[in-house]
């Protein structure tokens, strides 16, 4: 205290007493902001829990007048897959792993020579989300990411229960261009997924973001959504993301999984 009084004794104007004061004031500054961040890291960690399970029923399809995201998300089953095998892992706790983590983890992620989606790493396990009757799946709704022009972006598909027709798709982050790539958030863009074919009838994959608009003479338009203006690089990304995550390398053996 008395190394603080000496200081505080000094004039006003001393050189000294100016870079104790600031130091001081940064010092307090930092506990303050310390102290917040881990007092609100609980209510953050919730609001971005709510926040995923919002767009999880959102572009499932699964939204109710008159019910809360949680009261919804009571009735979706989630579970963690093996992406070689399409199987469930069932010695893993869909509620604890972070499939985010995993993407950059050596141990969890595989390095990628074939990247059409270009995200340089798979992880090996993936959190699918599963809308059931009885021990009926009537829709599953899959986690998949991409790169676009600008960004990386990061969304769900679902898929009902034939493992083939596309009931929704929708991005909760990206950084694409406002008005042009950033068109992949336009609700009437999204309204045009639903009822889409993923694959044809001799099992290829084929959905696509075709280069202008799906029209009633467009060939295979069961398999087409209509391009972004103006962003041929986003809509390509998220036909890439999609071949990918759909494909072989993503979800496709689990996808089969389902079928059978």
């Amino acid at each position: 205290m008395s190394m603080i009084k000496k200081y505080l004794d000094l004039p006003n104007d001393s050189t000294s007493k100016t870079i104790f004061v600031a130091t001081a004031l940064c010092l307090l500054c930092s506990v303050i902001v310390s102290v917040a961040a881990v007092g609100l890291r609980p209510a953050q960690e919730a609001n971005k829990l709510l926040d995923k399970r919002k767009n999880i029923i959102q572009i499932g399809g699964l939204s109710q007048p008159g019910k809360s995201v949680d009261e919804l998300f009571e009735g979706i089953e989630a579970r963690v897959v093996n992406l070689d095998t399409g199987e469930y892992a069932d010695d893993m706790d869909a509620g604890t792993y972070d499939q985010r983590k995993a993407e950059k983890d050596p141990t969890l992620s595989d390095a990628l020579s074939d990247d059409p989606a270009s995200i340089k790493r798979r992880e090996k396990f993936a959190t699918v989300y599963l809308v059931k009757e009885g021990d009926v799946v009537k829709r599953v709704i899959l986690p998949v990411r991409g790169y676009g022009l600008w960004s990386t972006l990061r969304g769900f598909v679902a898929i009902d229960g034939d493992a083939n027709t596309i009931a929704g798709l929708g991005f909760y982050e990206h950084a694409e261009t406002p008005g042009l790539g950033g068109e992949v958030d336009n609700p009437n863009w999204k309204a045009k997924w639903p009822g889409k074919l993923a694959f044809n009838e001799s099992g290829d994959l084929s959905i696509e973001v075709i280069k202008g608009s799906v029209g009633s003479t467009t060939p295979n338009a069961e398999h087409k959504v209509d391009g972004l203006a103006g962003a041929t690089l986003t809509s390509r990304g998220v036909s890439n993301l999609l071949q990918f995550w759909l494909g072989e390398q993503g979800f496709g053996p689990y996808l089969n999984n389902l079928r059978t």
